[in-house]
């Protein structure tokens, strides 16, 4: 008859006739008080199955003298500070004294059996107490039943060792991290990490796939047509399963496929109190300047990571009723120039792509009660928009300023990432004139800081604010216009452009990242022969309307 440790006993290194002199081959039969439980934890895997091994022999030499035989030996491999983890081979230790099977733990040091303080070891304490049991701990030589002064004493201090333990470490990887190391972990899809370099660099089996992901992401192919296209030609991801198409955003929304350095943001429990667990930003790590940490070569630069990013977000909204997060679901883009732009002529709603028609969306969604409804052929609408908007634009002059306003909303469509950073530097501002706001009030203030400390920081701080206000006045300036700045030149984008082009074109983004377009202000400068004026998209009263076009029916 076999123990029930035996699998675990083997997986700590004991050869069988080892664990015969030590008494851990049989199973041990007898009353409780001649029987005990033994607990053997390890904190991580790189510490040494010998120094484990030499624990339990030390442990199993000590029951020999106390004329007790070793019921069961429980073995984990668990963090025995955070609370958030659940350690069942330790539950079942205590348990099964508690239950009557034993009377007796053994567990090797104080800090072995727990690091969260008295407040879990003294409720144990009470525990085993009740049950006539005992805890010994055999490198302190600590009984329960006679040291419970002792016991409060050392789990105290394992629990401040653990806090240093969990300090130190964090140092550590800030500084790797601070100097451009990878900080570990799996690297994303076309990178690796060579053992031993800390840096990134590109997997040659997977590099040319990668780029591809980030090239047709860049042209606009929506991730779920990119996963198709993979599927098809049989590529697989790292792990061989098929891609799909959220696999792709979180490979685009990942800094370190730029071969960036994530920040870290640390959980929080219920109670607002920080816990030892740290989740990815999708954010990446800044420099003192402003600037993001490289760790390496990456798939995408930074700036394609931010362009791809915003197209991304351009094509979602926040999906409302979520408890996850900032979870976002995806929107239709539209297929036609004037969805959400042309307005119906009864009751000035919007109209919408219906297949082959414009269709009022009110008369669909709300009834007849609401409007008679009104519709027209998608295509004659979409060419007479063309015809309207080439008419509008070669009627007006180089410098006009509906031609500025179209060039630089064009550039903003063309290039979000320029748009990104400049929040991006914004916001570094803003922060670093905290600083020294902070700063001000601790010396002059407060008073808890020496002049000489205080000269330090603040010159530190002031550097930093100059170089963030040079790099946001460099990204404010205004890129050159000149080679948009005639009809032409904006009739031959718009004649190479799609849909998404056009519209970018003739009609202003909000903010929000929102696809619904709304015409570009100013002043109208032109009226065509058809008695329609406009800025970029041709009106009427009522505003959008286009005049009775053939195939319009009501």
């Amino acid at each position: 008859m076999e123990r029930e440790d035996l699998p675990a006993l083997r997986a700590l290194g004991f050869e069988d006739d080892e664990l015969k002199e030590l008494g851990l081959w049989l199973p041990a039969t007898g009353e409780p008080a001649t029987l005990a439980e033994m607990y053997v934890r390890r904190s991580k895997k790189k510490d040494s199955l010998s120094a484990l091994r030499a624990m339990v022999r030390q442990m199993c030499a000590k029951a020999e003298r106390d004329e007790i035989k070793i019921r069961h030996v429980w073995f984990e491999q668990k963090s025995a500070s955070k609370a958030y983890i659940r350690r069942e081979e330790f539950e079942n230790s205590t348990a099964a004294v508690v239950a009557g099977l034993s009377k007796t733990l053994y567990v090797f040091k104080i800090s072995r059996l727990s690091r969260r303080g008295i407040g879990q070891v003294g409720l144990l304490l009470d525990t085993f107490d009740e049950q006539q049991a005992r805890i010994y701990v055999v490198a302190e030589h600590l009984d329960s039943r006679v040291a419970r002064g002792m016991f409060a004493w050392l789990s105290e201090q394992a629990r401040e060792q653990a806090k240093d333990i969990a300090e130190f470490t964090k140092i550590g990887i800030d500084a790797h991290k601070a100097e451009g190391r990878w900080p570990g972990g799996v690297a994303p899809y076309g990178l690796e990490c060579i053992k031993g370099s800390g840096k990134l660099t590109q997997k040659v089996s997977e590099y040319p796939t990668a780029r591809r992901i980030a090239e047709a992401l860049l042209d606009s192919i929506v991730p779920a047509k990119i996963a198709d296209m993979l599927n098809r030609e049989g590529k697989r991801t790292r792990k061989g399963a098929m891609w799909r198409a959220q696999t792709i955003i979180h490979l685009a929304q990942s800094v370190s496929w730029a071969g960036l350095i994530p920040n870290r943001e640390r959980a929080k429990d219920e109670n607002g109190n920080e816990i030892d667990k740290y989740y990815k930003s999708i954010e990446p790590l800044f420099d003192a300047k402003g600037n993001p940490v490289e760790c390496g070569e990456g798939v995408v630069t930074y700036d394609e990571l931010l362009k791809i990013n915003a197209l991304i977000s351009g094509r979602s909204r926040a999906a409302s009723g979520s408890a996850i997060g900032d979870k976002r679901r995806g929107v239709r883009q539209p297929v036609t120039i004037l969805t959400d732009v042309f307005k119906c002529p009864h009751c000035n709603g919007p109209m919408g792509n219906g297949g082959k028609n414009y269709n009022c969306r009110n008369r669909a969604n709300m009834g007849e009660s609401v409007c008679s409804g009104a519709a027209t052929v998608r295509q004659r609408a979409d060419d007479a928009m063309t015809e309207m908007w080439a008419s509008h634009i070669t009627g007006l002059s180089p410098d006009s300023s509906t031609i500025q306003q179209i060039a630089r909303r064009w550039l903003q469509y063309k290039d979000p990432a320029k748009e990104a950073k400049k929040r991006k530097a914004a916001a570094a501002l803003e922060s670093a004139v905290g600083r020294e706001m902070k700063l001000e009030k601790e010396f002059f203030v407060l008073q808890k800081m020496s002049e000489e400390r205080f000269d330090s920081l603040r010159e530190q701080v002031a550097g930093q604010i100059v170089e963030l206000k040079a790099e946001l006045a460099a990204l404010s300036k205004e890129a050159d216009l000149t080679p948009l700045m005639s009809a032409k030149a904006l009739m031959a984008i718009w004649n190479s452009e799609g849909i998404e082009g056009r519209r970018a074109l003739s009609c202003k983004r909000p903010s929000s990242g929102s696809p619904l377009p709304r015409p570009l202000g100013g002043a109208t400068e032109h009226q065509s022969s058809s008695g329609y004026r406009s800025s970029g998209v041709m009106r009427k009263t009522p505003p959008y309307s286009l005049p009775a076009l053939p195939g319009w029916n009501s």
